[in-house]
């Protein structure tokens, strides 16, 4: 998907199929990552001959981690998350990753370099991004707005036609539908939406048609 003066790539990775989000320059030769998951080679061909200015998580499930240490190591980025969650990348429990079986071993990292909150403006490729907390799903769900007016990566706050699970560590329903209706829904009806998982949608689409709010 090709914005103005961006462009959004998206990779499916791991066993969820959980949406990264490559963001790159017009000339691709920079770009800014948002989770990247479990089993990321498909992701780290694609940057492997790019600078990559940061690492951006949504919240730190191990689902949408699963790639920060390899990328991190090998692109010497500063990973972005909220503070709430900020030790859960080097807890597979509070990660979600030691209760799943399937996995080869459980995911830990070092913690992130710099904290994530409501109202910050953070510029990566010459852009500004803001930061809307979010929580609901999780303690430190966070949902990114290119101040371009044009998208919300949402992670696993809103998807299509759906919304995030609220029965894993610190979910909410409560919250999380306050997060949509009052952060999410008052964006720009037009915006499209990039989620953790599923196909992108847009808000005014979820306004009407979204069976779960």
């Amino acid at each position: 998907m090709m914005t103005t003066r961006l462009h959004i790539e998206s990779f499916a990775l791991g066993p969820l199929a959980t949406n990264a989000y490559l963001i790159t320059n017009a000339e691709r030769t920079r770009g800014f990552i948002i989770d990247p998951g479990q089993q990321p080679a498909p992701l780290l061909r694609r940057i492997a001959m790019m600078e990559i200015e940061a690492i951006v998580l949504t919240h730190a499930h191990f689902d949408h981690i699963g790639g920060v240490d390899e990328i991190r190591r090998l692109k010497g980025c500063p990973v972005y998350l909220h503070d709430a969650e900020a030790d859960w990348l080097g807890n597979p429990k509070c990660n979600g990753s030691a209760h799943w079986p399937d996995l080869d071993r459980p995911v830990s990292t070092d913690p992130p370099e710099f904290a994530l909150d409501e109202g910050m403006e953070i510029t990566w490729l010459g852009q500004s991004f803001r930061v809307l907390h979010t929580p609901g799903h999780s303690p430190g769900s966070i949902s990114l707005v290119w101040d371009e007016g044009l998208a919300v990566f949402s992670g696993d706050v809103l998807f299509r036609m759906s919304v995030g699970r609220t029965d894993l560590r610190g979910g909410n329903e409560s919250k999380l539908l306050d997060s949509i209706h009052n952060k999410l829904f008052k964006l720009s009806s037009g915006m499209t939406v990039y989620p953790g998982h599923g196909p992108r949608t847009t808000i005014d689409y979820e306004q009407k048609h979204n069976p779960y709010i």
